[in-house]
């Protein structure tokens, strides 16, 4: 990626920088280990793992996933909150050049969330999944 600015920091600063100021760094490539350490403190900066999407981005390949992975202990209990993935799938759209979808499901998860009427219960809600989905669909 050449059109990128690099600047070599110290993990230890990476995360204070984080912690005092969440704009203060636009990408950060990190190892597996460390990688996983930050996104982790970084989805509790923005309100939890539920809300974080996930980019794998290499030379000619890129996967997009929710950072928390399949939660396989809430599975078939219709309370996963589906956003971290929407939103993965926002970022899967830009991606690809699609910016104008991009928005719109951008702006549904803004327009659901700072309604608050229908949040699932990691945001304080009571939506199942699929009520969730439902609003989502609506807004967009």
């Amino acid at each position: 990626f050449p059109f990128m600015q690099v600047e070599f920091v110290k993990f230890d600063n990476v995360v204070m920088d984080l912690a005092l100021d969440p704009s203060s760094h636009d990408v950060i490539i990190l190892g597996n280990l460390d990688g996983d350490l930050l996104s982790d403190l970084c989805a509790g900066l923005v309100g939890g793992l539920g809300l974080v999407p996930g980019a794998n981005i290499g030379e000619t390949t890129a996967v997009f996933e929710a950072v928390h992975g399949t939660a396989p202990d809430i599975a078939g209990q219709g309370i996963a909150n589906p956003i971290a993935l929407i939103l993965s799938a926002e970022m899967m759209l830009r991606y690809v050049g699609e910016h104008g979808a991009a928005d719109r499901v951008r702006g549904a998860v803004e327009q659901v969330m700072t309604e608050g009427t229908v949040l699932t219960g990691d945001l304080g809600g009571t939506a199942t999944t699929a009520e969730i989905t439902r609003a989502l669909a609506a807004a967009i």
